[in-house]
């Protein structure tokens, strides 16, 4: 396992320095999103995806981890439990591949949908696995891996919606972040039983209540979380997330300093 940090962690800093910020810091990967100062050119991605790729890949200092790819404008436009929009998010998906490809990321994770209407998280799901099973199929063909990631306002909020969504659309990875089930209350051990379906993963603290806190006002063990990611078989990156955002408050904390703190436990852990 090995760290990458969110280029959205940092909603100050353009592409470059959240990139060169990350080399200093001896992160090795950075995720890339449609966010803030180090927004990826959207429009450019799904029209010219290899030629950006490859872009991207050789002008920064760092690996790249992960793309977060969001369909719509936002969460809810086009989002993965409305049946309405399969082929065109999937012919975009297909170009958002072929970047993840040239950029050298091994993942991309998207969301899993929130409730349209009148929709009971039951069905919500049943559409997310239909609309799951052709983007699997694509990013198999291309040779990256799709990661789902549940969160707080979506309807996969718990972990056994998690684990069936994964088990019926096989070939499903999480984008894990344990905060959005512990700020619901949650227990770590409950989250557990996640890890075999992992793909990626966020790290931040967070307790009931809260989905974001500093390292030592939180709840969640981290080193048991490796520990348990290590013994599910995983290898892949684990990116620091921590933001400055309105959403659920979490706008409160040092981002860089809590970042440096992240890094340090998981070299002591990694040492250890």
């Amino acid at each position: 396992m090995r760290l990458s940090v969110t280029c959205w962690s940092f909603p100050q800093l353009n592409l470059g320095e959240v990139a060169g910020l990350a080399n200093v810091v001896g992160i090795e990967a950075i995720d890339l999103g449609y966010f803030y100062r180090s927004a990826l050119d959207k429009r450019r991605l799904l029209s010219e995806p290899e030629a950006y790729g490859a872009e991207i890949a050789a002008r920064l200092p760092v690996k790249v981890a992960n793309l977060y790819h969001l369909f719509g404008r936002d969460t809810v436009e086009r989002n993965l439990s409305s049946p309405l929009h399969r082929a065109e998010n999937l012919a975009d998906f297909r170009q958002a591949l072929k970047f993840c490809a040239a950029a050298g990321a091994p993942t991309v994770f998207i969301l899993p949908g929130v409730l349209n209407g009148a929709q009971s998280r039951r069905q919500a799901l049943d559409e997310t696995v239909e609309s799951l099973k052709p983007l699997v199929a694509a990013a198999g063909e291309a040779g990256v891996t799709l990661c789902v990631e549940p969160h707080v306002h979506s309807y996969l909020e718990t972990p056994a919606l998690a684990a069936e969504m994964c088990e019926r659309a096989k070939g499903t990875r999480l984008a894990l972040d344990y905060a959005h089930f512990i700020v619901s209350g949650y227990r770590q051990e409950e989250i557990d039983l996640l890890a075999p379906y992992v793909g990626h993963a966020h790290l931040r603290q967070a307790r009931p209540g809260a989905l974001q806190a500093k390292l030592e006002e939180g709840t969640l063990n981290f080193s048991a979380m490796f520990a348990t990611f290590r013994d599910a078989g995983f290898d892949g990156y684990l990116a620091c997330e921590y933001v400055n955002q309105q959403y659920f408050d979490t706008i409160h904390d040092d981002v860089l300093s809590e970042t440096i703190k992240m890094r340090d436990l998981f070299r002591a852990w990694t040492n250890s």
